[in-house]
């Protein structure tokens, strides 16, 4: 899963930049099927807590009835959840080595 973690983290800062607004609606729909499929995983592996916030964050960015929270505010959710990302990739990193 760490593969997916970081695609998304990056794809979530990207959105930091002026991009066309498909890039957006493509992040969205790409996040909400990654978080969906993390709090799947989440579920399996019996992690009560990340199945709910990957489940809250499939929610949050799924692009079929929108959250409106402006831009400013979309940039700082994105910076906090791809940092969320990055920090889970960390943390399994040093649980295997």
């Amino acid at each position: 899963m760490r593969p997916l973690k970081i695609i998304i983290a990056v794809a979530l800062l990207l959105c930091l930049f002026p991009l066309p607004y498909g890039y957006y609606e493509l992040v969205r729909l790409g996040g909400m099927v990654c978080f969906a499929v993390l709090a799947y995983r989440s579920y399996q592996q019996k992690q009560e807590e990340w199945t709910v916030a990957y489940a809250a964050l499939a929610l949050l960015f799924q692009p079929f009835f929108k959250i409106v929270l402006g831009r400013g505010v979309w940039n700082v959710v994105d910076v906090a959840v791809a940092g969320l990302l990055l920090w889970t990739v960390w943390k399994e990193k040093g649980k295997t080595e």
